[in-house]
């Protein structure tokens, strides 16, 4: 389903590692915004929804909502540092488009 890659796990583990209450997973959702039309989220999550689809990569867990798991399908998550900044950058082989900055898409 969806793809961390180590960067990104090792990024995710950190921000885990460094809450300050006990985490269950890291969720990345999907929303309407951004200048394309959907936009990525994601926030750590003291506890999983009942209807939360949970992809466990070891120390991370994903948790993703019914409506953001078929937008999210074949996506990997990069953590990227740079000069420019640093972030995560989604691939998704289900956008049709995005914007310049990569935070938005459409399909």
């Amino acid at each position: 389903m969806i793809t961390l890659t180590p960067a990104a796990l090792s990024a995710v583990e950190k921000f885990i590692q460094g809450a300050a209450s006990p985490v269950a997973g890291l969720r990345i959702a999907i929303s309407g915004g951004g200048c394309s039309g959907f936009q990525y989220g994601m926030s750590l999550e003291e506890n999983a929804a009942e209807d939360d689809v949970v992809v466990d990569l070891g120390k991370v867990k994903l948790l993703v909502d019914p409506f953001s798991a078929p937008l999210l399908s074949g996506v990997t998550v990069d953590f990227v540092d740079s000069l420019n900044g640093s972030g995560f950058k989604f691939v998704n082989p289900n956008a049709a488009s995005s914007c310049a900055c990569g935070s938005s898409f459409s399909v």
